[in-house]
């Protein structure tokens, strides 16, 4: 049982809802204390073979860090000592299964950071996306500095982070923030189908495939090909 997540898990479907509605989903120090927990345990099980993120209640998936928190004792330096230590977003990336966000209302800050974490992100009509760290005096310090761009490219990540303007649902499609906008009643059977219909491949393959992909963005164009036949080889071995 965690304080701030639930965690389900069904037919090799790893299922991990933020669940903090009151603070609408809020990322405080017990949040990401339980995500850290729940990932390394999902990194390790092989059983798992997707994992998919929701956000609790109607309104948010996730509203950004919880400043009540992380802006009081200990100070802030102290506090992003800590977060950095525990490496959450690290973490976030090294996850070898497939990993889903299904975000609907409020993205913001470390909802966005948390979403692009996420290998497939399936955001609600009703979704906004902002970072606001640059009003408090702050950055994004949870990789939205170096995810966002890889995402929209370098002037429309400079505009969002700049200016917190936040951007609607279908405006996050056009710049490709997002895979998919789906209409609010149907996120989550869209987000679980799409689940389901990765987890039903054999998950040997759609791990390496993620590898090569993940892996390949910061190789050469040869390189990459060399790793893809690398790991295609590795595939058929295994198999036959």
């Amino acid at each position: 049982m965690f304080e701030t997540l639930i965690f389900e898990k069904t037919d090799h479907i790893a299922g991990i809802t933020l669940n903090r509605p009151d603070a609408l989903n809020a990322h405080n120090v017990q949040m990401r204390d339980d995500l850290f927990e729940v990932l390394s345990t999902v990194c390790a099980d092989d059983d798992v073979r997707v994992v998919l993120f929701k956000g609790a209640g109607e309104k948010a998936f996730c509203a950004g860090a919880d400043l009540s928190e992380f802006l009081t004792a200990p100070p802030p330096v102290a506090a992003r000592e800590v977060r950095f230590d525990r490496d959450l977003w690290g973490l976030f990336i090294r996850i070898p299964q497939p990993v889903i966000a299904a975000v609907h209302g409020y993205v913001l800050g470390s909802g966005i950071e948390i979403a692009l974490c996420c290998d497939i992100c399936i955001a609600s009509e009703d979704a906004r996306f902002g970072l606001p760290e640059m009003g408090l005096g702050m950055i994004p310090a949870a990789g939205g500095t170096q995810t966002v761009p890889r995402a929209v490219g370098v002037g429309p990540a400079l505009e969002m982070i700049l200016t917190n303007r936040w951007i609607s649902a279908k405006e996050a499609l056009d710049r490709k923030l997002i895979n998919r906008m789906v209409p609010r009643k149907m996120l989550y059977d869209i987000a679980d189908l799409t689940a389901r219909e990765i987890a039903a491949k054999d998950p040997a393959s759609v791990r390496l495939a993620k590898s090569a992909v993940v892996r390949g963005m910061g190789l050469s164009l040869d390189r990459g090909l060399s790793m893809e036949t690398t790991l295609a080889l590795r595939l058929i071995a295994e198999h036959f």
